[in-house]
């Protein structure tokens, strides 16, 4: 990956112009964490060749191989805007994909990017904050690139890649410079007081459709009607009950 040259050629103001690059971390979420806590300039983006315990939603194990992109942005954002985060995430990903790759995305409420109906992204939000306040928000994006899905067949069934997709190695260089672009746009939109809620919803592959929710220990079956206006979903069950989501893990019939 040519590091220097994302930042070097990189239409930004901030997102992404503060660049940390490892070779191999733990998690880009626990080096961004450490930037947080030190705050250094909202917009540092921190970026793994590999990450040795990368994870996703749920404590769930993020496969990270070389070959791929793990970043994770550091934000503060004002209080009203966090919930709004992990859409604006989804919708850059999704963008910087199709402006990359010409590849058409589809978004599966309540983070991930599909391709086909198959996992390509996976995102991650943290954040310290308080009633009133937020001390920082980290936004950790992996995407699936150039890995070989066949060498990892625990998610052969349930996962894609961008090279897999095209038939031809993508410039992670390239992807990223988009991804960071994509979403300072949408970042000063919401600082603007603007709403994304609209166009996340209507990339929601999700919405519609029959599924299963697993919440907890707990799990519930009917059809994802909508999102509320935190980005919560409804689903209303065979007995005509709408129950509210405010995150789970979803499963399409």
């Amino acid at each position: 990956m040519d590091v220097l040259s994302i930042s070097r050629e990189l239409a930004t103001d901030f997102i992404g112009q503060n660049l940390l690059y490892f070779a191999s971390v733990t998690s880009t979420n626990d080096i961004a964490r450490q930037q947080a806590l030190g705050k250094s300039p909202e917009g540092t983006a921190v970026i793994a060749e590999r990450q040795t315990s990368g994870r996703g939603r749920l404590k769930r194990e993020w496969v990270s191989p070389e070959g791929n992109i793990a970043v994770t942005v550091v934000l503060y954002p004002d209080r009203k805007n966090l919930y709004f985060l992990t859409m604006l995430a989804a919708l850059a990903v999704q963008r910087g994909i199709e402006k990359t790759t010409g590849v058409k995305c589809q978004l599966k409420w309540p983070n991930d990017v599909l391709v086909n109906g198959k996992k390509v992204c996976g995102i991650l939000l943290e954040s310290k904050a308080s009633v009133e306040s937020v001390d920082y928000a980290l936004v950790g994006i992996g995407i699936n690139v150039n890995m070989k899905i066949a060498d990892h067949p625990e998610i052969a069934a349930i996962a894609t890649s961008l090279a897999l997709e095209t038939g031809s190695e993508v410039s992670r260089t390239e992807l990223l410079r988009n991804l960071f672009i994509e979403m300072e746009k949408l970042y000063l939109r919401l600082r603007a007081g603007e709403s994304i809620l609209a166009e996340w919803r209507d990339q929601l592959v999700t919405l519609g459709k029959k599924v299963f929710v697993r919440s907890g220990d707990e799990a519930f079956e009917g059809t994802a009607e909508s999102v509320a206006d935190d980005g919560s979903l409804l689903l209303r069950c065979a007995d005509g009950k709408l129950l509210k989501f405010n995150a789970g893990d979803v499963t399409l019939k």
